[in-house]
Parts: C-alpha cells; sequence; structure tokens
C-alpha cells in the first residue's frame, strides 16, 4: 500500500490504521491460531460502524483484498489476508442490557465474555460457546452451540436482527420485518453477506449452573460411548454433555494420580435446580466405574472461562469437524483406534449436543441447515510447538477422513478448516446452498466478502 493511499484510509477511519512498519503491527495480526501467519498490508480497527462504512468503501473502491476480524477465533484464519485490509472490529465490544424486554445488544468485536458478563449481572444469558475469548460475531453467524443449546437452542435460534454494513457501503438492519432474506441468510451463512457491527439477543433466566466432569480409562470409549449415544437424547433439555477425548490437565479440580492419563469423558452443564444434578448424573455408573467424576454449582460466566487458560492463544491449531444423526458401533470403532494415538496432550475429540429445542427449530428456518444432527463433532489437533504442526493436521486429517463416512455429509461451518475446498462448503450447506447464493447476489454481488468459507453469488438471471 503506497502512502498516499494509506494516508487517504487515516485520513476517512476514526480508528487506528497499524501497518508492518507500525509496533504494533504483529500483536495486531496475531490471531488465537499460532498455526496462521498472514501479513495484512493494514489492520484497520474500527470504532463504530461509520468507521467500518468507511472502511468498505475504501477497500472495494481500489479494489483491494479485505478479511473481517471480530474475536480472531477462526481456526482457519478467515480473519486475516496477506497483502489487504483486515477490517477489525475488536474496539466495538460494547454489550448493553434491556432487563425489562430480556434482550442484549452486543457489538461485532464484542467476545463471549463480554457478553456473559453483561448478562449475568441480571441473571440473564443466551446461548453461545464453550470459551469466553471467541468472538460473538463470527460464533454467531455460523450457528453457535454450547452448554446451553439442548435448552434454549443454536445462538441463531436466539438472534432476533443484526445491524449489518454491506458490499455497497450501505447499513442496514435485518430481522424477520426487515431484509428477512438477509436475516435468514446471516442466522448460519457465516461474514458472506456484510459486515455484522452489532447483534441483539433474546435472554433466558440463566445465574447459577452445575457443572460436572466425569472420566473413564481410555479402555472403556466403547462402552462409554454407547451408554453416551442413549442416554443422552433422551435426558432432559436443562442437561447438556459434550463428549470428549482428552489428556487430563494438571491442576483441580483433577487430582494428581490422573493428570496426563489418557481418558474419555463428559462435560456436563445442568441448567435445572443445582441441588439435583447428583441424581440427574446418577447413570453414569451404568457406562463402568468412573475414574473421576466431580459436580459442583458455579456461576454461568465461570463454567465459559474454565477452558480459557487450558488452551489459551497462540497454539498451533488444526480442525476439522461433521454433524451426525447418530454414533454407530463402526464409529465407535475408529474414535477407540484414534484415541489411543492422541498426538499431543492438548489434542482432543469433542461431541457436542445439538438436539433438544435446537432440534425443533424448523428445518427451513435459518441458514443452519440439518436440524435432525444429533452431534456437532470436531476433531483438534493443538500443540505449542511449531515442529508438531503437520503431526496434529495429519493425525486430524486421517481421523476426520475414516469418520466421515458415519457423518450426515456437511459440518457446523465453524468446524471447517481452510483447505476443504468449495464443494465442501457447499455440501455443508446442503439444500440452503442455492437460497443463499441467492441472497449473496442480492448483497454482495460481486463477492466483495469473500475471505470466509464461501458462497459465490448466483448467476444473474
Amino acid at each position: 500500500m503506497d502512502a498516499s493511499t494509506l494516508e487517504a484510509m487515516r485520513t476517512a477511519l476514526r480508528g487506528p490504521v497499524i501497518t508492518p512498519q507500525d509496533s504494533g503491527y504483529d500483536k495486531a495480526r496475531t490471531v488465537y491460531n499460532a498455526m496462521i501467519d498472514r501479513r495484512p498490508a493494514a489492520v484497520v480497527r474500527c470504532r463504530d460502524a461509520g468507521d467500518v462504512m468507511a472502511a468498505v468503501d475504501f477497500v472495494r473502491d481500489r479494489g483491494l483484498e479485505t478479511a473481517v476480524r471480530g474475536g480472531g477465533h477462526s481456526g482457519a484464519g478467515l480473519c486475516l489476508v496477506d497483502d489487504g485490509v483486515t477490517i477489525d472490529l475488536s474496539p466495538m465490544s460494547g454489550v448493553r442490557v434491556d432487563p425489562v424486554t430480556q434482550t442484549a445488544q452486543a457489538g461485532g468485536g464484542a467476545t463471549l465474555g463480554d457478553l456473559d458478563h453483561a448478562t449475568h449481572a441480571f441473571g440473564l444469558a443466551t446461548p453461545t460457546g464453550i470459551m469466553s475469548t471467541t468472538g460473538v460475531a463470527g460464533l454467531t453467524l455460523g450457528g453457535g452451540h454450547g452448554h446451553l443449546t439442548r435448552k434454549y437452542g443454536l445462538t441463531v435460534d436466539n438472534l432476533l436482527s443484526a445491524d449489518v454494513v454491506l458490499a455497497d457501503g450501505g447499513f442496514v438492519t435485518a430481522s424477520e420485518r426487515e431484509h428477512a432474506d438477509l436475516f435468514w441468510a446471516l442466522r448460519g451463512g457465516g461474514g458472506n453477506f456484510g459486515i455484522a457491527t452489532s447483534f441483539t439477543f433474546r435472554l433466558h433466566p440463566v445465574h447459577t449452573v452445575a457443572l460436572g466432569i466425569t472420566l473413564w480409562t481410555l479402555d472403556r470409549i466403547q462402552d462409554v460411548m454407547r451408554w453416551y449415544r442413549a442416554f443422552l437424547p433422551q435426558a432432559p433439555d436443562d442437561l447438556n454433555g459434550f463428549f470428549a477425548v482428552l489428556a487430563v490437565p494438571s491442576g483441580p479440580p483433577f487430582p494428581e494420580e490422573i493428570h496426563g492419563q489418557r481418558m474419555c469423558g463428559v462435560v456436563w452443564c445442568w441448567s435445572g435446580d443445582p441441588d439435583r444434578v447428583e441424581e440427574m448424573l446418577a447413570p453414569v455408573s451404568e457406562a463402568g466405574p468412573p475414574a473421576f467424576h466431580f459436580t459442583a454449582p458455579m456461576p454461568y460466566p465461570a463454567v465459559q472461562t474454565m477452558f480459557d487458560q487450558l488452551i489459551p492463544a497462540g497454539l498451533q491449531w488444526y480442525w476439522r469437524g461433521d454433524l451426525f444423526d447418530r454414533i454407530t458401533d463402526d464409529a465407535i470403532d475408529v474414535h477407540a483406534r484414534y484415541a489411543e494415538g492422541l498426538p499431543t496432550s492438548l489434542s482432543t475429540m469433542h461431541l457436542y449436543p445439538v438436539d433438544g429445542a435446537a432440534g425443533r427449530v424448523g428445518e427451513d428456518e435459518t441458514a443452519w441447515t440439518r436440524r435432525n444432527a444429533v452431534w456437532s463433532g470436531i476433531v483438534g489437533g493443538v500443540d505449542p510447538d511449531p515442529a508438531r504442526a503437520e503431526t496434529i493436521r495429519q493425525w486430524c486429517v486421517d481421523y476426520w477422513a475414516e469418520l466421515h463416512p458415519h457423518s450426515l455429509g456437511g459440518a457446523y461451518v465453524n468446524f471447517l478448516g481452510a483447505d476443504e475446498g468449495r464443494d465442501r462448503v457447499r455440501t455443508t450447506y446442503g439444500d440452503h446452498y442455492d437460497r443463499l447464493a441467492a441472497v449473496k447476489r442480492a448483497y454482495d454481488p460481486h463477492n466483495l466478502f469473500h475471505a470466509n468459507q464461501n458462497i459465490e453469488p448466483a448467476p444473474a438471471d
């Protein structure tokens, strides 16, 4: 970017424009996944929607490549682009709660921690992900699932409206009443249609929940998975529990004698009466005697932050995912085999429930597809050492390749890798893809916003 272009950009915007010559550049281009090492020509820190509109006009009129950053958690690194402009929403992190209407408006740069902190003061929450450092924007636009999904649905099922800057620099509010086609597409279609500068969510009464962790030795994984697949779908919606393969972290609440051991287990969140959590989890012994079982009442934001230090920013990450309507015996055999070969102490596999309230939403009500899914699975290779990047990537790819035939064929779009190709995006959206492509043509006909799991505009009639 030449000096005159840079000066013009700085004049047009209130927020700082950070370039490779600036001392804060490396920090500005750093994202959650340390495997991503891209060098934008500029990072534009937008202070408000006006800055976003000006930035969009600037990159469009000059034919510059652009990407959009909310929380910077994109595992595929889609929030950065080499030699282009990253439009960074992180200064726009405010959250306003209306306790009367039980709604919250969150800025496009807010994290789940920002949202949870603001809503918890009123004894309210909305279903999101499981790490407080995740950005609200990226999570929401992809669909969003976590500890409250079985009770209150996906994040997009609780989205009431979104303010969006479009590719032509215009600003609209999308809801069921205004720009309804865009609102439909935003609920699961990713960042393809514009830059969402704020989100308004429906809130629910949530204050203290009960956290549970049950672990079994890895030699019991097949018995445990067979029990889990039968138990959870028939459990009350108040009970959420994601299945995991992991190496036990060092530190509380885990006793020292199991630190570092490879195990399988379930992380539970009970959002009903906290005094009933042991009653609800009494059946865990049916899977065999647990090696560890723990429950405790916690403020909901404490549950949301429990993984922040375990898997902080700055690690090497590679992941792939799929949606499943069942856990077959053959799939269990795959899980057992790859769990034995867990390549690093932070690598993992999770199966997140997406049934309950989420499964009762109509297939065509949002862009999120496959409402018949019961689990959203992710295989994640994780390690701090760049020398192990290829090891964790290959383990993940091989694991996913053997598991994929037992899936519904598509994935939670936020769990797609950057290198899976256009056909994988089309397959993920299934019957919704053509409708999404038509919305893309209406709102971004020249595909300005393509640094994402891209949906190409439908051909003009």
